[in-house]
Order: structure tokens, then C-alpha cells, then sequence
């Protein structure tokens, strides 16, 4: 299987690239050995990028938070290449896309309603890419952590921070969401895949620091439980 992994300098793109080491990865600002650079934003470097290396797989990890052009315009861009390119597709979301109202854990049959702008620019880029490639996997996630110097690791170091007592999320471990990925790439619709603990920010945050840290309600305009129920995942990593 020949694996194209777009954002191969970011977070989850490296953990990637260090469980599939023969795997192919784009990066744009910050390079990486070995790979090739690509503006995902850029339709016309998309596809030459995907006809040029044909692969089987393309697993899309890049975005940028806050910019529309990346979540959405770029994720366009790599659903219409990759199925042109004859590969397989796996579209990464977030729980955000819901409204943390409705009841949560979420399964996959639960209507997205966000209400945060970057929840809606995800699901905005979930419609594009079942539109464009229809067999694709769209697998949505929570917060990643795990090695000492993650983001959400340095988060919690810091003493500036407030976090949520009722913003419930499901973290996952970033070498278990890249491990599930890699085991996920002959699945198509929509899935779960994030960790069995539904937490709070402001606990997660205290267990990643090792001791307290500092709390406040979640404000107004914000999602609060947007749990996931993962079980078809498990399931179908289990057989």
C-alpha cells in the first residue's frame, strides 16, 4: 500500500510518519526529510501532487486553526485529487462539529449542529468531501496527547490558563489515533475514533500538569459535552 499523508509536519502527520516510515508526506511551511512540499489550498498542486506519486491511500491530517482556506478550500482540494487519483481517502474531523446539547456521547447517526466557527468550517469541509469522494472515510476525533512536549501537554504547564469544569471531550493518545488510521483505510462513511474517558477540560488539564490548575464555567457560544461514542470503531479495531 503506498500512503500519502498530508500535514506530515504537524502533531498527528508525524506520529504517522513515524509508524509508517515508507509512507509519503507533504508539508508547507515547515519541511521535513524527505518530503514534498504542497499548499493544500492550491487545487492545481493538489492534483499534479496526487497523479505525480499515485497513491493508494492519502490519510488528510492538514489544517490550520482559524483558517478557513486550509480546513475547507484545502480539504476540497485533496478530496477532488485524491478521487481522481484513484486513492482511498481519510478525511480527519472533530467532535466539534456538535452543539454538545443534544445528548451526548455522540455517535456517528447524531445530527452535526455546531456552533462553534471552527466546528462549522469542519463540517462545511465533512459535506465536500462526501460529495467529492464518496467512499471516503471521514473519522471524526477529540483533543490528542502524549509525548511529553505535546500541545496539550504545554497547555497545561501553563499558569495563564482557565480551563472549562463542564467542557466534556474524549482524548485520545496521538500513537492510538495514528495506529487506528493506519488499520482504518479500506472503511468509507463517517466513524469515531476517539478515547473511552469522557473528561473535563479543567481534569484533563490537572492530570496531564500533575496538579492543580486553574477553572472557570464554560462561556456562552462554546460547546460543552461533545463526548464521542467510539464503539463502532472498537469494534471493527477489534476483529
Amino acid at each position: 500500500m503506498k500512503l500519502l499523508v498530508t500535514g506530515g509536519a504537524g502533531y498527528l502527520g508525524s506520529e504517522l510518519r513515524r509508524q509508517a516510515p515508507d509512507a509519503l508526506a507533504t508539508w508547507h511551511r515547515t519541511p521535513i526529510p524527505n518530503g514534498i512540499q504542497l499548499d493544500v489550498r492550491d487545487v492545481d498542486a493538489a492534483m499534479r501532487c496526487f497523479l505525480k506519486h499515485g497513491p493508494d491511500v492519502v490519510i488528510h491530517t492538514a489544517y490550520v486553526m482559524g483558517d478557513a482556506n486550509t480546513t475547507v478550500r484545502g480539504s476540497h482540494n485533496v478530496a477532488l485529487a485524491a478521487h481522481r487519483a484513484g486513492a482511498r481517502l481519510i478525511h480527519l474531523s472533530t467532535d466539534l462539529v456538535f452543539d454538545g446539547e443534544q445528548g451526548a456521547p455522540y455517535t456517528e447517526d447524531d445530527e452535526p449542529r455546531p456552533i462553534m466557527e471552527y466546528g462549522q468550517q469542519k463540517l462545511e469541509a465533512e459535506l465536500l468531501v462526501r460529495r467529492l469522494h464518496p467512499e471516503a472515510l471521514i473519522v471524526r476525533t477529540s483533543l490528542l496527547f502524549g509525548p511529553p512536549d505535546g500541545p496539550q501537554e504545554a497547555l497545561a504547564g501553563r499558569d495563564d490558563v482557565r480551563f472549562h469544569t463542564d467542557e466534556i471531550r474524549t482524548p485520545i493518545r496521538v500513537r492510538d489515533l495514528a495506529a487506528a488510521l493506519l488499520r482504518l483505510t479500506d472503511e468509507q462513511g463517517v466513524l469515531h475514533v476517539a478515547g473511552p474517558e469522557a473528561i473535563s477540560r479543567y481534569d484533563f488539564a490537572a492530570r496531564l500538569r500533575g496538579g492543580p490548575v486553574h477553572g472557570r464555567a464554560t462561556p456562552p457560544g462554546r460547546a460543552r459535552n461533545v463526548a464521542l461514542d467510539s464503539s463502532r470503531a472498537r469494534t471493527l479495531l477489534s476483529s
